[in-house]
């Protein structure tokens, strides 16, 4: 009997690996762009990347320990998307947004303490949530052609590797696409002599940034990035863990998450939230034929997160060095079926199409008042339009329903 166990020890261990070098490589330009968006310099931008993987690896480890399930967790990648389309209109600074951030993390602890604000989220349809998400991705995934048409030398090997590495290795096609980029850059800065910014660092760097609460970046970044992080990972997440056999621990889910975001937002980080995507990794046949082992794999994929960290500063400086758009190609790359299925779930009931569509023209407008983005905007011409065309203010199944 000790040598299966010991056999299957080496599943979820590289399970975990894997999760976490999928999940990392194929988003943090998303990541990166987004908090650039809103004012970070580069070594505020690489200290934010850093402080959201040691929080989340953190984290992962806490609750898979705690409770023996699989459960990880990652950064809002749709929120980091939605930071790039507000990028824009945010007129307060990266102090404003830092503030924005740290009221995100105080919403998601709120979550788990108040059932109430979690059945307010829960209230808005399930459409007009997927198409804000559809219009603010809009603007990341029109990135890979926009690239194209610019440079075309230069992208059309990174779309290459993408489409076939999506057609025989799919798992691995984002980061295999993410390794020609990171070759094409180096190609380019060999024969250009591109030389290295001074607020760079190759190495990991915390940077402090005292926070500024500002009305409109509090409406305009917080609300709609709480929003999206709920709607787009915290509650796909529940429902990859279910599908696997798991029951998420929601209010100790929540208060880790919500805790990290706290503690991650001076220093950079937006949002950390349950894994949706990359949690199946974890959770799956590949993390062992037991499962009541595979939290193995979660821990697995904290501890190569917390590895992956220190990486911040490297990656973050070869951004900085890139041909302007080229690895934002790479970030739609990695968005594409996030939009995709937020158009599907946009429009896939016809009675809410027309208030779908009107909220996914608004996120996609970036229309803006009073200094507040269009995602908020968004959100609010979605409800009034649901409610004045017919459907009434929202079903309160919406969570439960996509958990399902």
């Amino acid at each position: 009997m000790t040598t299966p166990a010991r056999t299957s020890l080496s599943e979820p261990i590289t399970a975990g690996v894997v999760t976490a070098l999928v999940g990392f490589t194929s988003s943090f330009v998303v990541v990166v762009a987004g908090l650039r968006a809103v004012g970070a310099d580069a070594g505020q931008a690489a200290s934010g990347l850093l402080a959201l993987t040691v929080t989340f690896g953190v984290g992962i480890i806490v609750l898979c320990l705690r409770y023996r399930i699989p459960i990880t967790l990652a950064w809002s990648t749709p929120g980091a998307a939605m930071l790039v389309a507000a990028g824009a209109d945010h007129h307060g600074g990266w102090p404003a947004a830092v503030g924005a951030f740290l009221v995100v993390g105080v919403l998601i602890l709120a979550t788990g303490l108040i059932p109430a604000l979690g059945d307010l989220i829960g209230r808005i349809p399930t459409p007009i949530a997927q198409a804000m998400l559809a219009g603010v991705l809009l603007v990341l995934c029109l990135a890979p052609m926009e690239s194209l048409a610019v440079q075309p030398l230069l992208t059309i090997p990174i779309l290459l590797v993408w489409l076939v590495s999506a057609r025989w290795l799919t798992r691995w096609a984002l980061p295999l696409a993410l390794v020609t980029a990171l070759v094409v850059i180096g190609i380019y800065v060999g024969v250009h002599e591109v030389s290295v910014p001074a607020t760079s660092s190759w190495w990991p760097q915390m940077t402090w940034t005292t926070p500024e609460f500002d009305a409109s970046s509090i409406i305009g970044l917080a609300i709609p990035l709480y929003v999206v992080t709920m709607a787009s990972q915290n509650v796909p997440g529940v429902a990859v863990l279910k599908s696997f056999g798991y029951e998420t621990p929601w209010r100790p889910a929540m208060f880790v998450t919500g805790t990290g975001t706290v503690i991650g937002a001076p220093f950079g980080g937006h949002a950390i939230n349950l894994a949706a995507l990359s949690a199946a990794l974890a959770a799956g046949e590949e993390a062992g034929a037991d499962p009541a082992r595979r939290w193995i794999a979660g821990v697995s994929a904290g501890i190569s997160y917390l590895v992956l960290a220190a990486l911040s500063g490297v990656l973050v400086t070869i951004t900085d060095l890139a041909p302007h758009g080229l690895l934002e190609a790479v970030a739609g790359l990695a968005l594409l079926a996030t939009f995709a299925n937020a158009l599907l779930g946009a429009f896939g009931r016809p009675e809410v199409r027309v208030a779908a569509a009107l909220t996914f023209v608004t996120a996609a407008a970036g229309v803006t008042f009073w200094g507040i983005g269009g995602a908020f905007w968004a959100i609010v011409v979605g409800l009034i339009a649901h409610m004045v065309l017919g459907g009434g203010p929202g079903s309160p199944s919406r969570a439960s329903a996509e958990a399902e």
